[in-house]
């Protein structure tokens, strides 16, 4: 029987403007980007290392992308919630669901939207 792993392999958020997300998402996060045409789709790949766990997915533009708060829901790891909903904020995202801090279960969460129209969730661990 071959062992199974975490389901989630791979995520794609949609965007309308490219350069547009990858300056909010650099900024908020610090991450880097490396860009290329896929199957006449513009990406633009979150950073990723083969020896850290956790999932990795790229910014995607294209016909068949279209940015919303509804439907699947996707989680960054942060280091403190709040500051980074303050930083979304001062970039001209949006807070969605305030944070709120699970300390019987050791993480906090919070939403808030990016400047394409995603919803994006926020998850820290106490």
């Amino acid at each position: 029987m071959q062992e199974r792993g975490n389901p989630g392999v791979y995520f794609e958020i949609p965007v309308s403007d490219l350069n547009r997300a990858i300056a909010f998402y650099s900024q908020l996060f610090n991450f880097t980007f490396e860009q290329e045409d896929f199957d006449d789709n513009q990406m633009a790949y979150f950073p990723f290392q083969e020896t850290l766990s956790g999932i990795t997915g790229a910014l995607a533009k294209g016909e068949i992308y279209k940015p919303t708060r509804e439907g699947v829901l996707l989680y960054f790891h942060v280091e403190n919630v709040i500051d980074t909903i303050v930083k979304a904020l001062a970039l001209g995202g949006k807070e969605l669901y305030p944070a709120t801090f699970h300390t019987d279960l050791g993480f906090a969460v919070a939403e808030i939207e990016d400047l394409e129209g995603n919803r994006i969730g926020l998850h820290q661990k106490l």
